[in-house]
């Protein structure tokens, strides 16, 4: 059972006016929509820099966009795939798979593929180009095609196709944001003007060349985003800590770092959360732009051994420029990774003998430890709060951009199960934000649990129940928790936006 109510229902879940984690001040983007998401942001960084840029060449572009091979898992490896026959249509085990991503240029030049080397899938993406050029022809763009339980959905972006074939139960406008994401992955190692310009030059260019070693930071992203809610949600988790803690370091960041010459951003990451952030002054983050951080971070592991130099394009911030990012963890004993995001290229001794400052005082500060034991803990369970009606939620505060969730508990504690109760919570966010018949409330009897969704100006709120719970019970722990995450909200968000 499934419905739609009024606001004397959702009166009922919570005072009026209490919106746990809402604040005046944010230094995340907010986004109302996919659309907005998709989009991406022309140049901005030539304004922030008070010297004329270097043009980068082909050549040293190629070696930007190459990772190391030994930083990321090998996906060919963890699903065998490495002795894949010559023809993929004819392997189970590819065919089985529930997701399938392709990336090829408007020539139909094969770039990525999800599964298999795409060199073997040159027949396939040939017929998906004479797809889209067929329906180009008649001045329109396939979206999607449905087929039994199969959706073929498609993105031109530039000179880029992007394709996903999904027997998932995730909505078109959600596979659409997977592809536009992918779409932002490689504009973080090109820029979009680089990636415009070869296609003028070279119209059957092999792009291949420039992402050497990048493919797997796209496989590492894919899989993040079918197990992170973060993406779905647009918006980013905090690490838990006292808010006179994250205080403490976000002015250690400040005092050290506000001198420093076109400094744009500072992060500070654990465990794929955010500690702080401190910006410069009239420039923001948006949430997809930290997202690709995110899983740089997580898919670098020479980020760990060395101070590392990156150059960095954030699609939301600037389509057409590098950044670049002096990259390093704190220490081998505080495993949070410092993220000094600069316009300029000649800095990084500067940077790097401010993060040594700043750990310094991090450490006489016993800020180290406090990070540490957030890192170390487990998160809290629903159980544990005292909500026995309840498994699991997500919480996202609109305001800041900002979410929480609990740690999972019973029945959720396999993989598999964790990836369906994540399913769950796609499909309701689509009903609630579903361009036909968007919804404002949903409760819904499921044969495994109950499940409630409630989207207000404020916030989203995604509650997963046991099976048998009334309607009346639900709503009576709903305005409990919400009344708990709003006396936790200074330790569970950043309520403040710090800048140089």
């Amino acid at each position: 059972m499934a419905s739609s109510s009024g606001a004397t229902e959702e009166d009922a879940i919570v005072e009026p006016g209490v919106e746990p984690g809402a604040s005046a001040e944010t230094m995340l983007l907010t986004v109302d929509s996919f659309d907005e998401f998709e989009s991406i942001k022309p140049a901005i960084i030539p304004d922030i820099r008070s010297d004329p840029p270097k043009t980068a060449s082909d050549t040293d572009l190629e070696k930007s966009a190459s990772l190391d091979n030994s930083d990321m898992d090998d996906l060919s490896q963890q699903f065998g795939l490495n002795n894949l026959d010559a023809d993929p249509l004819r392997c189970k085990t590819w065919l089985a798979q529930k997701k399938h991503i392709f990336v090829l240029s408007q020539a139909g030049k094969p770039i990525y593929s999800r599964y298999s080397s795409e060199d073997k899938l040159v027949t396939v993406m040939g017929v998906m180009q004479a797809l889209v050029s067929f329906v180009q022809a008649g001045n329109d763009m396939i979206r999607s095609v449905h087929a039994g339980d199969t959706n073929f959905v498609f993105i031109a972006r530039g000179p880029l196709i992007l394709v996903t074939v999904s027997k998932t139960l995730e909505s078109v406008p959600q596979l659409v944001l997977q592809l536009s994401y992918v779409y932002n992955q490689i504009l973080s190692v090109l820029t979009q003007s680089q990636l415009t310009r070869v296609y003028e030059q070279r119209r059957n260019f092999d792009l291949r060349r420039l992402l050497t070693g990048s493919e797997r930071l796209i496989d590492h992203l894919l899989n993040f985003m079918d197990r992170e809610p973060a993406f779905f949600l647009g918006a980013v988790k905090c690490l838990p800590l006292l808010p006179a803690m994250r205080d403490a370091i976000t002015q250690t960041i400040v005092q050290t770092c506000g001198k420093i010459k076109n400094l744009v951003f500072a992060i500070l990451l654990a465990n794929n959360q955010l500690i702080t952030l401190v910006r410069m002054k009239k420039f923001f983050i948006h949430p997809a732009d930290l997202h690709l951080i995110l899983n740089l971070v997580d898919s670098s592991e020479s980020f760990k051994t060395a101070e590392s130099w990156t150059p960095i394009c954030l699609p939301k911030f600037d389509s057409n420029g590098f950044m670049h990012g002096h990259v390093s963890y704190l220490a081998e004993d505080c495993q949070a990774c410092l993220l000094l995001l600069t316009v300029d290229r000649d800095v990084f001794f500067t940077l790097s003998e401010a993060k040594q400052k700043i750990v310094e005082k991090l450490r006489r500060t016993n800020c180290l430890e406090a990070i540490n034991e957030s890192m170390n803990k487990a998160s809290i369970t629903i159980a544990e709060i005292g909500l026995p009606e309840m498994r699991h939620v997500l919480y996202k505060c609109n305001s800041t951009a900002q979410f929480w969730s609990p740690g999972f508990q019973p029945p959720y504690t396999t993989d598999e199960e964790i990836q369906r109760l994540l399913g769950c919570y796609q499909c309701l966010h689509h009903r609630l934000h579903s361009p036909s018949r968007p919804l404002k409330l949903i409760f819904q009897q499921l044969d495994k649990e109950t499940m409630l969704a409630w989207v207000t100006s404020g916030f989203e709120l995604y509650v997963t129940f046991e099976p048998l719970v009334t309607k009346t019970d639900a709503i009576n722990s709903i305005g409990k928790l919400i009344k708990w995450i709003k006396k936790e909200e200074e330790r569970l968000f950043i309520l403040n936006s710090p800048t140089f």
